[in-house]
């Protein structure tokens, strides 16, 4: 059915197509909503990951940004995702940037996007996720990926990170303080020691006051030299965070088989592989064997999921693979069982 669909999606502008797809999601997500059932390949013991002190039903995830309002966790745990990670979401409900800022490269297999964190607030996720908890519907875990409000001052993200941590850290089974999208203005200045230790504490806060803390990640963007990666890291892991997430879109669009002039935001897909394979590498080089590290950016095909975990992924993500593969994306990694094999 996708090969017959993505034709007639992608002749819309790419932010169309992708609310049209996320408006069905959602929908169909109100009739996929019952109990998994215990037969389902992508739900068997073999492929089962614990991590975390979470279990997770098999290691392939649904990356932040797709569903940034937490609108159709039932559908993507159905295709089987054997976790789903909401968000970016911000405190304050936000637009985002001005349109157009989404952009397909079907010659390289990528997304450009410059979307800046549009979403309806931590309270109306908080909202949302209150009801599918209620209904007891999610069956894998749920991230929750947290933002920097665009109207934030730097000097006031901590403030800005607790407060959505207040609202979502119960109704969540990890958190995630992303602070590597490069759509946000200043956001990516986070990324340095003492920031890092900064926000993390300040997210640990509210969550530590819960009766069962949630675990925290962190994610980084692949443009940090490896140096710099690898002592936020580090600063992450002493200020209590469980793992990371490695990584982020890139801004780095010289790579690119054809110019673009004028383009800018963050590129996911094929050309970021490479780079975030080989960070992820390092940071697990560095931190040993124990923190949990989620490879994400650029995987298509089963041997891309082997790739991230032989350079030391826990779990990995996928994004823009899932919008060139379609749904069936999911399942097929699972079937080709590359990579799925506990890591340690």
């Amino acid at each position: 059915m996708w090969w017959w669909l993505r034709p007639l999606l992608f002749r819309l502008d790419a932010e169309q197509a992708h609310r049209i797809a996320l408006a069905l999601a959602a929908r169909w997500s109100k009739v996929f909503s019952g109990e998994l059932s215990a037969g389902d390949p992508a739900r068997s013991a073999s492929l089962r990951v614990e991590a975390m002190g979470l279990q997770f039903p098999n290691p392939i995830g649904l990356a932040a940004g797709l569903d940034k309002d937490a609108e159709a966790v039932p559908l993507w745990q159905r295709l089987g995702f054997g976790f789903v990670e909401v968000g970016t979401v911000t405190a304050l409900a936000q637009p985002g940037n001005p349109q157009p800022r989404l952009f397909r490269l079907p010659a390289d297999a990528a997304l450009v996007n410059r979307m800046g964190f549009n979403n309806a607030g931590a309270e109306a996720m908080a909202v949302r996720l209150t009801r599918l908890r209620e209904r007891a519907i999610l069956q894998v875990p749920v991230g929750v990926n947290l933002g920097k409000s665009k109207v934030t001052a730097a000097e006031q993200a901590p403030e800005d990170y607790r407060r959505s941590c207040e609202l979502l850290a119960e109704l969540s089974d990890y958190l995630v303080v992303n602070i590597s999208s490069p759509n946000t203005p200043g956001l990516r200045d986070l990324q340095t020691v003492e920031q890092v230790q900064r926000l993390v504490d300040a997210v640990q806060g509210p969550n530590q006051r819960l009766a069962r803390p949630r675990p925290v990640l962190l994610k980084l963007a692949p443009d940090l030299a490896d140096e710099d990666a690898i002592a936020c890291a580090h600063a992450a892991l002493e200020a209590g965070c469980a793992g990371l997430i490695l990584t982020n879109t890139t801004v780095r669009l010289e790579q690119l088989s054809r110019p673009q002039a004028g383009l800018s935001g963050g590129l996911s897909g094929r050309p970021l592989f490479a780079r975030s394979t080989a960070l992820l590498a390092q940071v697990r080089a560095a931190v040993g064997p124990g923190p949990v590290l989620i490879g994400t950016g650029g995987i298509f095909l089963p041997e891309d999921v082997a790739a991230k975990r032989d350079a030391g992924a826990d779990l990995v993500q996928v994004y823009t693979g899932l919008i060139y593969r379609g749904p069936g994306l999911v399942r097929e990694l699972l079937r080709a069982k590359r990579g799925l094999a506990l890591r340690r």
